[in-house]
């Protein structure tokens, strides 16, 4: 299988997407890894399987609309397995399996039908102490955003994903590399005050231009650095913080002119047809947003033109 994906927004070819099947019970409060999740169960809102299927099968349709290849990992029971982003990704012709939580680690086992299709030299397992997740990594050419969280009470933190030493491996795997290190705000329990992944709060579309939520930086210079890569405010999408409380950064790119966008990010979508006159392609996401990730979250390209 060749892998091959240096962006964001380059036509997507192959792409896993997670599954919506036997999801198991609902979680309990203490069960929870997100802050989205937990004020789901805390309010009782948490979605049932059969709109987490309708929503997948919606995603799924689009993407095979525009001939992707669209992959899929084995099925283990009573496993949340929507989010494939969090179990790995591509950068140029590596995927690096990430070191996630021990509580999942039963989702990285059942993509294993997968990498047997692809060269073991191409597969790289992280070092124990190296934290990185597939949601911290947004690529842009030569460029690497690395959203993490390097301080001392990491441990504690479980929404803390991505540690520092996760930016040293990268810089040592991809020397070539511009590699930006962005710490996130994190809460455990107020989905309006943190985030879990980098592309909660930024993402790139189309050829230069990117949405952003300022405040999900802790230090304001880098966001104001992330605009000024992307040529300023006219190429700058910013989100309300009601609008990243329903992750309107987390779209998925088919192409530089193609985006999927949720049904519900009116503002968002009008934008980006009117202003930057991209196709959107919007599907109903919002159940699923509710554990925690939306449209990006859910897939693991392997291989982008």
């Amino acid at each position: 299988m060749n892998l091959h994906v240096t962006s964001e927004t380059s036509r997507l070819r192959t792409v896993i997407l997670g599954l919506p099947y036997q999801n198991g019970p609902t979680p309990t409060l203490n069960q929870t890894f997100d802050s989205k999740s937990y004020e789901s169960v805390l309010h009782g809102v948490y979605p049932a399987e059969a709109d987490i299927v309708n929503e997948m099968d919606a995603f799924k349709a689009v993407l095979e609309k525009y001939g992707v290849k669209v992959l899929r990992p084995n099925l283990v029971r009573d496993c949340n397995q929507v989010f494939a982003r969090d179990v790995g990704f591509v950068i140029d012709d590596k995927i690096i399996v990430s070191n996630i939580i021990p509580d999942r680690q039963e989702e990285i086992d059942a993509y294993g039908d997968i990498y047997k299709q692809i060269h073991y030299k191409q597969i790289y397992n992280l070092p124990e102490a190296v934290h990185v997740e597939g949601g911290d990594v947004v690529l842009w050419g030569d460029t690497i955003f690395l959203g993490q969280y390097a301080f001392e009470d990491y441990p504690s933190v479980k929404t803390a994903r991505t540690n520092r030493l996760a930016l040293d491996y990268l810089r040592m795997l991809f020397p070539e590399k511009t590699i930006v290190p962005l710490n996130l705000r994190k809460s455990d329990t107020d989905p309006y005050d943190g985030i879990l992944h980098l592309d909660c709060t930024f993402m790139p579309v189309g050829r230069d231009k990117c949405i952003i939520y300022r405040r999900g930086f802790l230090n304001p210079r880098d966001a104001d650095r992330v605009v000024e890569m992307f040529g300023g405010e006219e190429n700058v999408f910013e989100l309300t913080t009601e609008e990243m409380y329903w992750m309107n950064s987390n779209v998925f790119s088919i192409s530089e002119d193609v985006v999927v966008t949720e049904e519900h990010f009116y503002r968002l979508n009008k934008h980006l047809r009117d202003k930057w006159g991209m196709t959107v392609e919007t599907v109903p996401y919002r159940e699923i947003s509710k554990m925690g990730g939306l449209l990006r979250c859910s897939t693991l390209p392997l291989l982008r033109d």
